[in-house]
């Protein structure tokens, strides 16, 4: 057990590490992913809806789908830095500012999504906590329209 840990423990510090400021955004987006699927089942329950292997199979599909996107905003990270230094710029500012804001929108999602799964059990929500989730993903979409170019 003790080996496992240890293990485990060494992953998430080179996965960490390799990710640097993006590691808490993917790690929250996996939690929530994850909290969103299972929240998703029992909400089902309570919708009178049928769970299936095959709607479950085509969730979790979903998800890590979800998920690499992230990947592409990485992409494109390093396509930017790439263009910055063939004209001089010696280093971004910050180093995944594209999959951040892809991490943190797909992960004000799922939170909202675990909210209107626990709202379908009947349980209340409290209104500020969806204000503040849609404030963010307002916040989130703006500053990537800042972000990309006009057409």
């Amino acid at each position: 057990m003790d080996k496992l840990k240890a293990g485990m423990a060494a992953m998430f510090a080179v996965v960490s590490a390799r990710l640097g400021i993006l590691a808490v955004p993917v790690y929250l987006l996996i939690l929530s992913s994850l909290t969103d699927y299972v929240t998703g089942i029992m909400a089902s329950i309570y919708r009178k809806e049928a769970v299936s292997s095959y709607r479950s199979i085509r969730g979790i599909i979903k998800k890590i789908l979800t998920w690499s996107l992230v990947g592409v905003g990485v992409a494109i990270d390093y396509l930017l830095m790439y263009a910055g230094s063939q004209v001089g710029m010696e280093e971004m500012p910050v180093r995944y500012a594209v999959a951040s804001l892809v991490a943190v929108w797909l992960t004000v999602n799922e939170l909202l999504s675990i909210m209107e799964n626990i709202q379908a059990t009947g349980v209340r929500l409290p209104p500020f906590l969806i204000q503040i989730l849609q404030g963010i993903q307002k916040s989130v979409e703006k500053q990537q329209d800042e972000t990309l170019p006009k057409k």
